[in-house]
């Protein structure tokens, strides 16, 4: 790909709204990604700022309130932000069910972060007593995931 393709590529993400653009031109293949410092803080602060006036008027006691709703047990959190998958494939059999005794060190889900699949994993031993997320879902960092009693 040439310098003048590559220029136009790159004045087109700057001037349009997007963040990214990936090309393929036969062999090659060119991803340009817009980043600010401000856009990722707003991204994170848009969507907390969306919940907190459904869940309760004062942010603060969002939190408290999400908590009381969960069923008692050792809450099992998103450590990143990315897609929430139950199992490694379509079709494939789901890592975890309700009901299902899990031991420390079990995958109970995948989270795919910048195409590529991490596996989250038990921290405590026990029977799966919620599962929090539906399948395909995007998750944020902090996010309960399951419940474990």
């Amino acid at each position: 790909m040439d310098l003048r393709k590559l220029k136009k590529l790159i004045d087109l993400v700057q001037e349009s709204g997007i963040a990214e653009l990936e090309v393929t031109e036969g062999e090659e293949k060119v991803r340009i990604a817009k980043h600010s410092t401000a856009a990722p803080a707003n991204y994170v602060a848009q969507p907390q700022v969306m919940v907190a006036p459904a869940a309760a008027p004062a942010a603060p006691a969002a939190p408290a309130e999400a908590a009381s709703s969960l069923p008692a047990g050792h809450v099992v959190k998103s450590p990143m932000v990315g897609s929430f998958y139950r199992a490694s494939a379509p079709g494939s059999p789901v890592f975890a069910e309700i009901g299902q005794t899990v031991a420390v060190g079990d995958t109970l889900c995948l989270i795919e972060a910048m195409k590529l699949m991490n596996e989250i994993e038990a921290d405590a031993a026990g029977v799966i007593k919620a599962i929090l997320v539906e399948n395909g879902q995007p998750v944020e960092y902090g996010q309960p995931l399951f419940v474990i009693g």
